[in-house]
């Protein structure tokens, strides 16, 4: 945490002003990382508000509770913070014993601090053992037993399907060809096996030779896109009429799921297209506010570069 850049909120101003907060308003931050736009909010909300965070890393909440706790205490919203999944976010309602949110935020982005922590092995450029659990204390699969026991099959599914990598059956190959020899334990063992994977002319372009199967891993580890689905369901079950729910992704997979959820909550009907009426009944739920996502202008890009991949999607409970 000693660098300012890991506190940069992304889309900070746009994140406000689609989120259309009141001072009287429940607003929840299903992903509170550092508080960087939850401190925000909490000025917006004011002590008629309430402000509840969520995220599964301690480091993180207590980091938060410290920021928000420098707020004038006259002036803050009412403050929860909870340790959990928000693939669980009915669980974690039902506890903080709210009736309805007003609106929510997902900043789908993964810390930096998280990245930069050898111990956790999130990262291809620290020598660390592959562990990559967003919450070692809750979770038992780690990157070291997918990589030792997934056949070669499902390494070339999980590295193509979540990281679009071209080589990944080349890579699973290698994987599986090396830990013959012995096990695939840190994350630098890991990393001379994709570069041999690799031909030479293809690791000259596009980044880090390794960043693909990184981040497909640390999705397979963590289950993201499954938590990501269950937490926007149930986040749109939770909204209020009127309530919006904002998401930032970085990555295709991210969006695609984000676009289609609000797309089928706001047009549910089933009926054959011939038909002059519906007459199934399933009326929508969400309006879609941003028809297509807000993305970083250049300025913000250029003093926080984390921004340059996210896109905000927007939509409203009906």
């Amino acid at each position: 945490m000693t660098s300012e850049y890991r506190h940069i909120p992304v889309l900070l101003t746009e994140c406000i002003e689609q989120l259309k907060l009141e001072p009287q308003h429940t607003f929840v931050d299903m992903t509170l990382g550092y508080a960087g736009h939850s401190f925000e909010v909490a000025k917006l909300l004011g002590p008629d508000g309430t402000l509840i965070g969520i995220d599964q890393d301690e480091q993180a909440l207590a980091f938060a509770s410290s920021k928000l706790g420098t707020l004038p205490e006259g002036s803050r919203p009412a403050i929860e913070l909870i340790r959990s999944n928000f693939g669980d976010l009915d669980t974690a309602l039902l506890g903080a014993e709210v009736p309805g949110i007003d609106a929510v935020l997902f900043d789908l982005g993964v810390s930096s601090v998280q990245i930069d922590t050898p111990s956790r092995g999130f990262s291809f450029k620290e020598d660390s053992p592959l562990d990559m659990r967003m919450d070692p204390g809750k979770q038992t699969l780690t990157a070291a037993e997918i990589v030792n026991t997934y056949n070669a099959a499902d390494l070339t599914r999980i590295i193509r399907t979540y990281s679009d990598e071209k080589w990944a059956s080349r890579i699973a190959s290698f994987i599986v060809k090396a830990r013959e020899q012995a096990p695939i334990e840190t994350s630098f063992q890991l990393v001379d096996i994709i570069k041999a994977a690799i031909p030479a002319s293809a690791r000259r372009a596009g980044g880090h030779p390794a960043k693909r199967t990184f981040q497909a891993l640390r999705i397979e580890v963590n289950a993201e896109l499954d938590v990501l689905r269950r937490g926007l369901e149930a986040a749109i079950r939770w909204l209020n009429p009127g309530g919006r729910i904002v998401v930032m992704s970085y990555h295709s997979l991210e969006d695609r799921i984000v676009k289609e959820t609000f797309a089928a909550m706001a047009n549910r009907c089933t009926c054959p297209p011939d038909l002059p009426l519906c007459v199934c009944g399933r009326q929508p739920i969400l309006d879609i506010v941003t028809r297509k996502p807000i993305v970083a202008c250049e300025d913000e890009v250029k003093r926080n570069p984390r921004a340059r991949s996210a896109k905000l999607r927007v939509a409203q409970k009906r």
